[in-house]
Formats: structure tokens, sequence, C-alpha cells
């Protein structure tokens, strides 16, 4: 009988997109999250029927695994603390530097005018 191969693309494609969506208010968690427990069940089917699977394979679902891991602990963290700076008035803070910016911008395009 032929062995399997555990399929690591999908988690690694949603691990990458997740860590890069993370600079989004750890929105990447949405995407990291379900690849870590893809991950975890693939490698739980795998160890049902060890027979069944290539080693190589389970060895990347491990790898795999890891990485989606440690890509929703930093989502995580991210989200927490957007959360927490946006409940203790750092939306205020937020906006200010917004404004600010864009005055400076008006008035770099208003110098450039002249």
């Amino acid at each position: 009988m032929e062995q399997q191969k555990l399929n690591t693309a999908a988690v690694y494609v949603l691990s990458i997109i997740g860590l890069l969506c993370c600079c989004f208010g750890g929105l990447g968690i949405f995407l990291s999250a379900p690849a870590f427990f893809m991950a975890n069940s693939g490698l739980k089917k795998a160890s049902l029927s060890p027979d069944d699977y290539e080693p190589a394979s389970v060895k990347a679902m491990t790898t795999a695994k890891t990485v989606a891991l440690v890509v929703t602990i930093i989502c995580g963290i991210t989200l927490l603390y957007n959360i927490y700076d946006l409940s203790t008035g750092g939306w205020e803070a937020r906006q200010e530097i917004i404004n600010e910016f864009m005055e400076g911008y008006q008035q770099g395009l208003e110098d450039a005018g002249e």
C-alpha cells in the first residue's frame, strides 16, 4: 500500500498570510489559528495510523504546526495589545497623530503650489 502525504502547503500559506495580517491590529489570528488546528488534526490522523503516512510528511507537518503556533501567539499578543490600547484612550492619541500628519501633508502641498 502506498503511503499518503500530509498537505502542509495550506498550513504554511495560512500562517504566512496571518503573519502579514498581524500588522492590521492582530487580525492574522483568524488565519493562523485555523492553520494550527489543521496541522494538529493532520498530525492526529497520522498518529492513529502511522504506517499510512510518510515520515518526512509527518515531520514537515510538525514544523508547519510550530510555525502556525508561533504566528498565532504573535497575532494574539498584538490583538490583545491593540484592544488594551484602544480601551485605555489610545484611540484619541492615534487620531491626533493622523491629524498632525494630514496637516503637515496639506501644508506641504500648499508650499509646493506657491
